[in-house]
Protein backbone atom coordinates (compact mmCIF):
# COMPACT_ATOMS: atom_id res chain seq x y z
CA UNK A 1 0.00 0.00 0.00
CA UNK A 2 1.60 3.74 -1.20
CA UNK A 3 2.09 6.03 1.16
CA UNK A 4 -0.88 7.89 -0.45
CA UNK A 5 -3.19 5.71 0.11
CA UNK A 6 -2.71 4.80 3.77
CA UNK A 7 -6.13 5.91 5.37
CA UNK A 8 -5.88 8.71 8.04
CA UNK A 9 -5.07 7.17 11.61
CA UNK A 10 -7.01 8.64 14.51
CA UNK A 11 -5.61 11.75 15.69
CA UNK A 12 -4.14 11.61 18.87
CA UNK A 13 -2.91 14.11 21.72
CA UNK A 14 0.27 14.89 21.63
CA UNK A 15 2.09 15.01 25.25
CA UNK A 16 5.70 16.40 25.83
CA UNK A 17 7.89 15.20 28.54
CA UNK A 18 10.76 18.17 26.78
CA UNK A 19 10.94 20.96 24.55
CA UNK A 20 12.85 19.54 21.88
CA UNK A 21 14.43 23.21 21.55
CA UNK A 22 15.37 25.94 23.21
CA UNK A 23 15.54 29.51 22.00
CA UNK A 24 17.85 31.81 24.04
CA UNK A 25 17.00 35.22 22.14
CA UNK A 26 20.21 37.09 24.06
CA UNK A 27 22.90 34.81 22.51
CA UNK A 28 20.42 33.95 19.71
CA UNK A 29 22.16 29.95 20.29
CA UNK A 30 20.18 27.18 19.81
CA UNK A 31 19.92 23.92 21.68
CA UNK A 32 18.46 20.40 20.60
CA UNK A 33 18.90 18.03 22.78
CA UNK A 34 22.55 18.09 21.92
CA UNK A 35 24.55 21.74 21.85
CA UNK A 36 25.17 23.15 19.02
CA UNK A 37 28.59 24.89 18.12
CA UNK A 38 28.77 28.15 16.44
CA UNK A 39 32.33 28.91 14.96
CA UNK A 40 33.26 32.71 14.62
CA UNK A 41 35.82 32.67 12.54
CA UNK A 42 38.19 35.88 12.19
CA UNK A 43 41.88 36.39 9.42
CA UNK A 44 43.46 38.55 7.83
CA UNK A 45 42.14 40.90 4.79
CA UNK A 46 44.12 38.98 2.40
CA UNK A 47 43.38 35.19 4.03
CA UNK A 48 39.70 35.69 4.34
CA UNK A 49 38.67 34.54 0.60
CA UNK A 50 39.95 31.41 1.03
CA UNK A 51 39.36 30.58 4.77
CA UNK A 52 35.76 31.27 4.13
CA UNK A 53 35.85 29.34 1.36
CA UNK A 54 36.76 26.41 3.77
CA UNK A 55 34.35 27.22 6.62
CA UNK A 56 31.73 27.17 3.73
CA UNK A 57 32.56 23.86 2.70
CA UNK A 58 33.89 22.19 5.56
CA UNK A 59 30.82 22.59 7.83
CA UNK A 60 28.31 21.70 4.84
CA UNK A 61 30.73 18.38 4.07
CA UNK A 62 30.54 17.49 7.74
CA UNK A 63 26.69 17.66 7.60
CA UNK A 64 26.16 15.31 4.81
CA UNK A 65 28.31 12.63 6.37
CA UNK A 66 26.65 9.35 7.53
CA UNK A 67 29.10 8.90 9.81
CA UNK A 68 30.96 11.80 11.00
CA UNK A 69 30.01 14.11 14.15
CA UNK A 70 28.34 17.06 13.50
CA UNK A 71 26.92 20.16 15.33
CA UNK A 72 22.53 19.90 15.38
CA UNK A 73 20.87 22.74 15.41
CA UNK A 74 16.80 23.63 15.89
CA UNK A 75 14.69 25.94 14.41
CA UNK A 76 10.70 26.17 14.63
CA UNK A 77 7.54 27.41 12.02
CA UNK A 78 6.08 29.50 12.70
CA UNK A 79 5.50 29.49 16.84
CA UNK A 80 8.19 28.50 19.31
CA UNK A 81 5.12 26.96 21.32
CA UNK A 82 4.06 23.19 21.53
CA UNK A 83 1.41 22.67 19.19
CA UNK A 84 -0.95 19.43 20.35
CA UNK A 85 -2.23 17.96 16.69
CA UNK A 86 -5.84 19.13 16.87
CA UNK A 87 -8.36 19.51 14.63
CA UNK A 88 -6.95 23.32 14.11
CA UNK A 89 -3.25 22.90 14.75
CA UNK A 90 -0.67 20.37 14.42
CA UNK A 91 3.04 20.08 15.22
CA UNK A 92 5.20 18.29 12.77
CA UNK A 93 9.22 17.80 13.40
CA UNK A 94 11.18 17.19 10.42
CA UNK A 95 15.17 16.11 11.22
CA UNK A 96 17.61 16.71 8.66
CA UNK A 97 21.09 16.91 7.63
CA UNK A 98 22.39 20.63 7.44
CA UNK A 99 22.99 21.86 4.05
CA UNK A 100 19.25 20.77 3.29
CA UNK A 101 17.81 24.37 5.80
CA UNK A 102 18.11 26.76 3.23
CA UNK A 103 16.19 24.54 0.83
CA UNK A 104 13.20 23.74 3.67
CA UNK A 105 12.83 27.00 4.82
CA UNK A 106 12.09 27.95 1.59
CA UNK A 107 9.66 25.04 0.77
CA UNK A 108 8.39 24.88 4.33
CA UNK A 109 6.45 27.98 4.05
CA UNK A 110 4.97 27.36 0.98
CA UNK A 111 3.54 23.89 2.32
CA UNK A 112 1.97 25.54 5.24
CA UNK A 113 -0.25 27.66 3.12
CA UNK A 114 -1.20 24.81 0.49
CA UNK A 115 -2.11 22.44 3.66
CA UNK A 116 -4.00 24.96 5.19
CA UNK A 117 -5.92 26.58 1.83
CA UNK A 118 -6.32 22.20 1.28
CA UNK A 119 -7.21 21.52 4.92
CA UNK A 120 -8.37 24.47 7.11
CA UNK A 121 -5.43 23.22 9.72
CA UNK A 122 -2.18 24.91 10.74
CA UNK A 123 0.91 22.97 10.70
CA UNK A 124 3.50 24.17 12.88
CA UNK A 125 7.45 23.14 11.79
CA UNK A 126 9.94 22.33 14.42
CA UNK A 127 13.34 21.53 12.20
CA UNK A 128 16.52 19.91 13.61
CA UNK A 129 19.61 20.08 11.27
CA UNK A 130 22.74 18.48 11.89
CA UNK A 131 25.46 15.60 10.35
CA UNK A 132 23.09 13.09 9.19
CA UNK A 133 24.80 10.27 11.15
CA UNK A 134 24.57 12.35 14.50
CA UNK A 135 20.76 13.13 13.34
CA UNK A 136 20.44 9.11 12.97
CA UNK A 137 21.57 8.68 16.18
CA UNK A 138 19.85 11.09 17.76
CA UNK A 139 16.24 9.86 16.53
CA UNK A 140 17.10 6.62 17.56
CA UNK A 141 17.76 7.50 20.97
CA UNK A 142 14.26 9.23 21.24
CA UNK A 143 14.73 12.49 19.14
CA UNK A 144 10.75 12.49 17.80
CA UNK A 145 10.57 13.08 14.71
CA UNK A 146 8.09 12.62 12.40
CA UNK A 147 9.60 12.88 9.09
CA UNK A 148 13.43 12.44 8.43
CA UNK A 149 15.43 13.70 5.53
CA UNK A 150 18.91 12.48 5.55
CA UNK A 151 22.10 11.84 3.15
CA UNK A 152 22.26 8.31 3.03
CA UNK A 153 19.64 5.80 2.57
CA UNK A 154 22.01 3.48 4.94
CA UNK A 155 21.59 6.27 7.52
CA UNK A 156 17.67 5.56 7.02
CA UNK A 157 17.99 2.25 7.40
CA UNK A 158 19.05 2.56 10.57
CA UNK A 159 16.02 3.77 12.21
CA UNK A 160 14.16 1.36 10.41
CA UNK A 161 16.20 -1.47 12.04
CA UNK A 162 15.65 0.35 15.14
CA UNK A 163 11.91 -0.22 14.63
CA UNK A 164 11.19 3.05 13.83
CA UNK A 165 10.39 3.02 10.45
CA UNK A 166 7.99 -0.11 8.94
CA UNK A 167 10.08 -1.97 6.10
CA UNK A 168 9.44 -0.76 2.52
CA UNK A 169 9.70 3.03 3.08
CA UNK A 170 11.47 3.57 -0.80
CA UNK A 171 8.92 1.89 -1.71
CA UNK A 172 6.07 4.48 -0.66
CA UNK A 173 7.43 7.21 -2.68
CA UNK A 174 8.90 8.61 -5.87
CA UNK A 175 12.29 7.49 -7.34
CA UNK A 176 12.87 4.48 -4.16
CA UNK A 177 12.16 7.85 -1.34
CA UNK A 178 15.04 10.12 -2.68
CA UNK A 179 14.13 13.60 -2.35
CA UNK A 180 17.29 15.53 -3.30
CA UNK A 181 20.79 14.51 -5.23
CA UNK A 182 24.11 15.77 -6.01
CA UNK A 183 26.93 14.00 -8.03
CA UNK A 184 30.53 14.53 -6.81
CA UNK A 185 33.37 17.58 -8.04
CA UNK A 186 36.86 17.83 -8.21
CA UNK A 187 38.22 21.02 -6.29
CA UNK A 188 41.74 21.79 -6.62
CA UNK A 189 44.16 25.23 -6.46
CA UNK A 190 43.01 27.92 -8.25
CA UNK A 191 44.18 27.78 -11.82
CA UNK A 192 44.48 24.15 -11.59
CA UNK A 193 48.17 23.86 -12.01
CA UNK A 194 48.70 20.41 -11.69
CA UNK A 195 46.34 20.62 -14.70
CA UNK A 196 44.24 17.82 -12.79
CA UNK A 197 40.68 17.29 -15.24
CA UNK A 198 39.18 13.93 -14.18
CA UNK A 199 39.66 10.64 -11.87
CA UNK A 200 42.33 8.76 -13.47
CA UNK A 201 44.51 12.05 -12.80
CA UNK A 202 44.03 11.42 -9.22
CA UNK A 203 46.61 8.26 -9.38
CA UNK A 204 49.07 10.22 -10.97
CA UNK A 205 52.13 10.39 -9.35
CA UNK A 206 53.36 13.75 -7.87
CA UNK A 207 49.37 14.01 -6.67
CA UNK A 208 48.39 14.71 -3.58
CA UNK A 209 44.27 13.85 -2.86
CA UNK A 210 42.69 14.93 0.66
CA UNK A 211 39.94 12.88 1.78
CA UNK A 212 38.77 11.54 4.72
CA UNK A 213 38.71 8.08 6.29
CA UNK A 214 35.62 6.10 4.85
CA UNK A 215 35.54 3.82 7.80
CA UNK A 216 34.51 7.00 9.81
CA UNK A 217 33.25 9.55 7.20
CA UNK A 218 29.83 8.90 5.45
CA UNK A 219 30.90 11.52 2.98
CA UNK A 220 34.10 9.80 2.31
CA UNK A 221 32.18 6.47 1.70
CA UNK A 222 30.36 8.35 -0.95
CA UNK A 223 34.05 9.59 -2.80
CA UNK A 224 35.37 6.24 -2.38
CA UNK A 225 32.18 5.44 -4.79
CA UNK A 226 32.86 7.92 -7.20
CA UNK A 227 36.59 6.21 -7.46
CA UNK A 228 35.28 3.33 -7.86
CA UNK A 229 32.55 3.59 -10.00
CA UNK A 230 34.66 5.82 -12.71
CA UNK A 231 36.36 2.23 -13.49
CA UNK A 232 33.19 0.00 -13.38
CA UNK A 233 31.28 2.34 -15.68
CA UNK A 234 34.55 2.95 -18.11
CA UNK A 235 34.85 -1.07 -19.07
CA UNK A 236 37.05 -1.92 -16.18
CA UNK A 237 36.49 -4.99 -13.56
CA UNK A 238 36.97 -5.27 -9.73
CA UNK A 239 40.19 -6.24 -10.29
CA UNK A 240 41.44 -2.96 -12.41
CA UNK A 241 39.09 -1.06 -9.91
CA UNK A 242 40.95 -2.06 -7.04
CA UNK A 243 44.42 -1.22 -8.99
CA UNK A 244 43.47 2.37 -9.52
CA UNK A 245 41.93 3.58 -6.15
CA UNK A 246 45.22 1.91 -4.57
CA UNK A 247 47.15 4.00 -6.77
CA UNK A 248 44.41 7.19 -5.36
CA UNK A 249 44.85 6.32 -1.96
CA UNK A 250 48.48 6.33 -2.37
CA UNK A 251 48.38 9.77 -2.86
CA UNK A 252 46.56 10.94 0.16
CA UNK A 253 49.04 11.86 2.37
CA UNK A 254 46.68 11.35 6.09
CA UNK A 255 43.09 9.89 5.80
CA UNK A 256 41.41 12.37 7.89
CA UNK A 257 38.59 11.22 10.24
CA UNK A 258 35.72 13.55 8.99
CA UNK A 259 34.94 15.57 5.98
CA UNK A 260 34.95 18.87 7.93
CA UNK A 261 38.80 18.11 8.64
CA UNK A 262 39.61 16.91 5.18
CA UNK A 263 38.08 20.60 4.19
CA UNK A 264 39.89 21.93 6.62
CA UNK A 265 43.05 20.24 5.70
CA UNK A 266 42.54 21.18 2.43
CA UNK A 267 42.07 25.20 2.57
CA UNK A 268 43.03 26.40 5.78
CA UNK A 269 45.88 24.23 6.17
CA UNK A 270 47.11 24.35 2.37
CA UNK A 271 47.48 20.36 2.07
CA UNK A 272 47.30 18.83 -1.40
CA UNK A 273 46.32 19.50 -4.52
CA UNK A 274 42.66 18.21 -4.50
CA UNK A 275 39.63 17.87 -2.79
CA UNK A 276 36.30 15.74 -3.30
CA UNK A 277 33.40 17.73 -2.48
CA UNK A 278 29.69 17.65 -3.60
CA UNK A 279 28.33 19.26 -6.52
CA UNK A 280 25.89 21.26 -4.52
CA UNK A 281 28.50 22.40 -2.07
CA UNK A 282 30.31 24.21 -5.09
CA UNK A 283 27.43 26.10 -5.86
CA UNK A 284 26.56 27.21 -2.64
CA UNK A 285 30.03 28.56 -1.84
CA UNK A 286 29.91 30.06 -5.83
CA UNK A 287 26.66 31.54 -4.56
CA UNK A 288 28.22 33.22 -1.20
CA UNK A 289 30.46 35.14 -3.72
CA UNK A 290 32.90 32.45 -2.95
CA UNK A 291 35.92 31.86 -6.24
CA UNK A 292 36.55 27.98 -6.87
CA UNK A 293 38.34 26.07 -9.38
CA UNK A 294 36.26 22.85 -9.81
CA UNK A 295 35.32 20.06 -12.29
CA UNK A 296 32.54 17.41 -12.53
CA UNK A 297 33.66 14.51 -13.95
CA UNK A 298 31.09 13.17 -16.61
CA UNK A 299 31.77 9.62 -14.75
CA UNK A 300 30.01 10.33 -11.85
CA UNK A 301 28.11 8.98 -8.65
CA UNK A 302 24.46 10.19 -7.85
CA UNK A 303 24.50 10.93 -4.54
CA UNK A 304 21.01 10.23 -3.40
CA UNK A 305 19.93 11.68 -0.06
CA UNK A 306 16.07 9.99 0.95
CA UNK A 307 13.30 11.30 2.97
CA UNK A 308 10.96 8.84 5.01
CA UNK A 309 7.72 9.39 7.50
CA UNK A 310 8.90 7.55 10.89
CA UNK A 311 6.32 5.47 11.23
CA UNK A 312 6.21 4.55 15.22
CA UNK A 313 6.49 8.73 15.93
CA UNK A 314 3.54 9.94 13.46
CA UNK A 315 1.33 7.03 15.30
CA UNK A 316 1.93 8.20 18.52
CA UNK A 317 1.54 11.88 17.49
CA UNK A 318 -1.25 11.35 15.06
CA UNK A 319 0.18 13.32 12.35
CA UNK A 320 0.51 10.87 9.82
CA UNK A 321 -1.57 12.54 7.19
CA UNK A 322 0.23 15.83 7.46
CA UNK A 323 3.88 14.21 7.66
CA UNK A 324 2.81 12.13 4.58
CA UNK A 325 1.45 15.09 2.71
CA UNK A 326 4.45 16.88 3.30
CA UNK A 327 6.51 14.21 1.90
CA UNK A 328 4.66 14.53 -0.76
CA UNK A 329 4.97 17.96 -1.42
CA UNK A 330 9.10 17.81 -1.23
CA UNK A 331 8.36 15.90 -5.07
CA UNK A 332 6.27 18.53 -6.61
CA UNK A 333 8.06 21.07 -9.46
CA UNK A 334 7.49 23.72 -6.41
CA UNK A 335 9.74 22.01 -3.80
CA UNK A 336 12.20 21.00 -6.33
CA UNK A 337 12.59 23.88 -7.89
CA UNK A 338 13.77 25.32 -4.55
CA UNK A 339 16.18 22.28 -3.90
CA UNK A 340 17.80 23.01 -7.43
CA UNK A 341 18.11 26.67 -6.84
CA UNK A 342 20.45 25.78 -3.94
CA UNK A 343 22.47 23.07 -5.73
CA UNK A 344 20.92 19.75 -5.51
CA UNK A 345 19.81 18.23 -8.49
CA UNK A 346 16.21 17.91 -9.03
CA UNK A 347 14.53 14.49 -9.18
CA UNK A 348 11.62 15.55 -11.32
CA UNK A 349 12.11 15.28 -15.10
CA UNK A 350 10.74 18.09 -16.46
CA UNK A 351 12.80 19.93 -14.05
CA UNK A 352 15.36 18.26 -15.21
CA UNK A 353 14.66 19.07 -18.86
CA UNK A 354 14.42 22.85 -18.25
CA UNK A 355 16.36 25.21 -19.97
CA UNK A 356 17.36 26.74 -16.04
CA UNK A 357 18.76 23.57 -14.84
CA UNK A 358 20.18 22.44 -17.97
CA UNK A 359 22.41 25.36 -17.78
CA UNK A 360 23.53 25.25 -13.99
CA UNK A 361 24.45 21.70 -14.21
CA UNK A 362 26.98 20.14 -15.83
CA UNK A 363 25.76 17.30 -17.78
CA UNK A 364 27.02 13.78 -16.66
CA UNK A 365 27.24 11.27 -19.51
CA UNK A 366 27.61 8.00 -17.51
CA UNK A 367 25.89 7.85 -13.71
CA UNK A 368 26.20 5.12 -11.41
CA UNK A 369 23.88 4.65 -8.34
CA UNK A 370 24.39 2.88 -5.41
CA UNK A 371 21.90 0.52 -6.75
CA UNK A 372 24.36 -0.52 -9.63
CA UNK A 373 26.53 -1.99 -6.38
CA UNK A 374 24.13 -3.80 -4.52
CA UNK A 375 22.64 -0.99 -1.90
CA UNK A 376 23.99 0.20 0.76
CA UNK A 377 24.28 -3.26 2.55
CA UNK A 378 26.34 -4.47 0.13
CA UNK A 379 28.08 -1.94 -0.14
CA UNK A 380 29.48 -1.74 3.28
CA UNK A 381 29.87 -5.07 3.52
CA UNK A 382 31.89 -5.54 0.25
CA UNK A 383 33.73 -2.57 0.63
CA UNK A 384 33.92 -0.91 4.01
CA UNK A 385 33.89 -3.99 6.69
CA UNK A 386 36.42 -5.30 8.45
CA UNK A 387 38.35 -6.80 6.53
CA UNK A 388 37.06 -5.77 3.26
CA UNK A 389 38.16 -4.13 0.01
CA UNK A 390 39.36 -0.65 1.67
CA UNK A 391 41.51 -2.11 4.49
CA UNK A 392 42.64 -4.78 1.79
CA UNK A 393 43.85 -1.36 -0.30
CA UNK A 394 44.92 0.34 3.12
CA UNK A 395 47.24 -2.25 4.29
CA UNK A 396 48.80 -2.34 0.69
CA UNK A 397 50.07 0.92 1.58
CA UNK A 398 51.95 -0.23 4.16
Amino acid sequence: MSLWQRPLKRLKAMSYDKLLAYSNPKSDRIYAERRTYRFRLNSLKSFVSLFLVGTVLSVALAACSGGETASNSSSETPSAAPVAATKDNVELTLVSFAVTKAAHEAIIPKFVEQWKKDHNQTVVFKQSYGGSGSQTRAVIDGLEADVVHLALAGDTSKIEKAGLIQPGWEKEVPNNGIVSKSVAALVTRPGNPKNIKNWEDLSKDGIKLITADPKTSGVARWNFLALWNSVIKTGGDDAKATEFVTKVYKNVPLLTKDAREATDAFFKQGQGDALINYENEIILAEQKGEKLTAIVPDVNISIDNPIAVVDKNVDKHGTREVAEGFVKYLYTPEAQQEFAKLGFRPTDDTLTLSKEVADKFPKVKTLGTVADFGGWDGINKKFFADGAIFDQIQAKKK
